[in-house]
């Protein structure tokens, strides 16, 4: 039966992992000097009491898998590791001669792109050279990404002894028409392998990331992936909607279509059926798509509150400063964003002419501040209030007059100066914020530009 509140309200709507989101960044982008201002600025605010975050984009796959929105880089060949990593260290170099003084690392993690693509030689090569001029927090947390078809013992052996203890894995669906169909194939037990080897070594948390909307995906697939991660037990789980955004990945979406992907009600049982089979195996929802078991480190995160969203994802801290090293990476100094160039070659180009490779940006104003953080706190705790008046803003009571109407169909409830959203409404999360997203507003995309938000 068609679900009313889906037809409503699915539409086309960020993510949110910013605000402003990427497309309402400032038009003429951000002049270096500003980017190197507010990150100096959010540095000296930080680094000597939360650290400071550290995110790595390694950019090579050796295959392409057809759902991924990711920037990567398709090869085979391994030689392309020594300059990539060499070109990242000079990157970091740059940034540590504009500090004032050695940076504290409190959270560091490798995305891609692949990261075990690249040897565990070359990944300790790297490490060593971030803390030749860089120490580690007393509490810190480093992650990375692996591809259970190509993370070695090796791999995770290297990495731990570097300081490792979390990790991720993508399944996305253990159905092999669905794995054909993505091109990204890869058998229960390999996954198996290396979580039962990750845990052997030590590490503290293993995370799956699975995806549901997949094309050709169906509820016997869910219920079969989700049947086998009850087997392996990861203490965490990202339960991703999938983005069908063929005017963005073109070439990468080839090989299915709009017909071969669930309908938007067939989609949300799909969702509803894993979050169940979720709950019922031990995990507690976490912000959106995500799940952990409540001894992991992410559920103690969000009772407390201190659940962050980041271009990271959820992480279970939060430090206002976050360096983005390597191509496409994008960092964050609280007061503006940065992203680097897209292609292997000029980032290389650029960083090797001694210069921080810069493609665009984003200085917020002070009523971007005010949003961004009505959007964080509903992101990640499900609620947000105006109590302080540095959260009030002028456009308030015509925000309010929007959430009006999610309350008459149950999306939010009213506190005495806020909202909170109730467990049932929390598939609709990208819609209650952009009830507060002025800049989208203001002006709506007359393309498409997001994926739909259910």
């Amino acid at each position: 039966m068609s679900n009313p509140l889906i037809q409503k309200y699915n539409i086309p709507g960020p993510r949110y992992t910013s605000y402003p989101t990427v497309p309402y960044w400032n038009k003429d982008g951000i002049a270096l000097a500003d980017w190197k201002a507010t990150m100096i600025r959010a540095f000296e605010e930080s680094n000597s009491t939360e650290g400071i975050s550290i995110y790595i984009h390694l950019p090579f796959c050796e295959s392409l898998c057809t759902f991924c929105g990711c920037h990567k880089r398709i090869t085979k060949r391994h030689e392309v590791e020594e300059p990539y990593i060499d070109t990242l260290l000079k990157e970091w170099d740059l940034y540590c001669a504009l500090l004032p003084e050695r940076p504290r690392i409190k959270e560091l993690h490798l995305g891609g792109g692949t990261p075990t693509f690249f040897s565990p030689e070359r990944l300790k090569q790297m490490m060593d050279g971030i803390f030749k001029h860089a120490d580690r927090c007393e509490e810190y947390e480093f992650s990375f990404e692996g591809h259970p078809n190509n993370t070695s013992e090796a791999h995770l052996k290297t990495l731990y002894d570097l300081g490792y203890r979390r990790n991720s894995f993508g399944v996305q669906d253990y159905d092999l028409k669905v794995q054909q169909t993505i091109n990204r194939i890869q058998p229960f037990e390999n996954v198996e392998t290396v979580t039962r080897l990750s845990r052997e070594i030590g590490y503290t948390s293993v995370s799956h990331d699975l995806v549901f909307g997949l094309p050709h995906q169906t509820l016997d697939s869910i219920k079969n992936t989700i049947e086998k991660t009850r087997l392996l037990k990861p203490d965490r789980i990202a339960f991703y909607s999938y983005a069908h955004v063929p005017w963005i990945k073109g070439v990468g979406s080839r090989g299915y279509d709009d017909n071969d992907l669930p309908s938007a009600d067939e989609k949300r049982v799909l969702y509803e059926e894993g979050k169940r089979m979720l709950h019922e195996i031990g995990y507690v929802e976490i912000g959106m798509d995500h799940f952990a078991l409540k001894t992991d480190n992410m559920h103690a995160a969000m009772l407390e509150k201190s659940l962050h969203r980041n271009f990271m994802g959820y992480t279970a801290g939060k430090t206002k400063l976050m360096i983005g090293l390597g191509m496409s990476s994008i960092s964050d100094s609280w007061y503006s964003f940065a992203q680097n160039v897209k292609t292997v070659e000029e980032y290389q180009a650029l960083v090797n002419d001694g210069e921080i490779p810069l493609l665009r940006g984003h200085l917020l104003n002070a009523e971007d501040l005010v949003i961004r953080e009505h959007i964080l706190n509903i992101m990640c705790h499900f609620e947000t209030d105006w109590t302080a008046d540095h959260l009030k803003f002028p456009e308030l009571d015509a925000c309010i007059d929007r959430l009006r109407e999610m309350e008459k169909d149950g999306l939010v409830e009213f506190t005495e100066n806020g909202i909170r959203l109730p467990e049932a409404a929390r598939p609709f999360v990208r819609n209650v914020c952009m009830a507060f997203d002025l800049r989208l507003l203001r002006n709506k995309p007359s393309t498409r530009v997001f994926s739909m938000t259910i």
